[in-house]
């Protein structure tokens, strides 16, 4: 586990199951938030149960539960609940906490685990604002997290070599794009953006905002 900037952590595990030709989309990011009393998880993966790599990030994990008062676990998108349900059954009973999603996400769970639904606009755990993005509007609620000046993101926005792009997988019509896509993202921009992460590729730890404005203005991205 890596911290990018103060409060704000990041490790990597291998995709369960999505491969592409880059090299790094083998691996998603998970981040955890170190924010007033709580933790933060967002879109937490787990290393497999016979990585050298989980007792390790394990052992992070509950170094910094241990100095939180609560924990609250974000999942930007439904099918990144991951190991959302493990971790909370591993903290549950030392801190109060969480599971904060879109309503889709139930289905993704193997047991009955009780969740928040996010919605767009309304603080999430106190910590946090989601947006709603796509026209139609898509499941993923990107987070911004004001005091740590960063917005998280599920999959529409990636990391590259130091940069941003929009993620678009397979060919995209140009009208939809640049008249449906763009325009619910562009209001991100109003933010006061320092960091960027990101699910898949490299997060940005500063100047975000310049970042995603040329992502906007960049061709969408086509991992495959």
């Amino acid at each position: 586990m890596d911290e990018l900037s103060r409060g704000i952590f990041r490790w990597t595990a291998p995709h369960p199951e999505w491969r592409t030709r880059i090299e790094w989309g083998h691996e998603v990011a998970s981040f955890a938030l170190v924010a007033a009393d709580a933790l933060v998880l967002i879109d937490p993966q787990l290393p497999p149960e016979d990585s050298p790599a989980l007792a390790p990030v394990l052992a992070d994990l509950d170094r910094l539960a241990g100095s939180a008062g609560r924990l609250e676990i974000m999942i930007t998108v439904p099918y990144h609940a991951r190991s959302a349900e493990p971790l909370y059954e591993r903290y549950r009973a030392k801190l109060a906490s969480r599971i904060w999603a879109h309503p889709a996400t139930a289905k993704r769970f193997a047991h009955e685990t009780p969740f928040t639904h996010i919605e767009p606009g309304v603080p999430v755990g106190g910590l946090a604002r989601a947006f709603a993005i796509g026209n139609p509007r898509r499941h993923e609620t990107p987070l911004y997290f004001a005091d740590h000046k960063a917005l998280a993101f599920g999959d529409t926005v990636i990391g590259i070599e130091g940069t941003l792009r929009v993620w678009q997988e397979g060919p995209a019509s140009p009208v939809w794009y640049r008249e449906k896509l763009l325009p619910t993202l562009r209001p991100l921009l109003d933010l006061d953006v320092e960091r960027v992460l990101v699910t898949h590729g490299p997060a940005v730890v500063e100047g975000g905002r310049q970042k995603l404005q040329a992502a906007l203005e960049a061709p969408p991205w086509d991992c495959r």
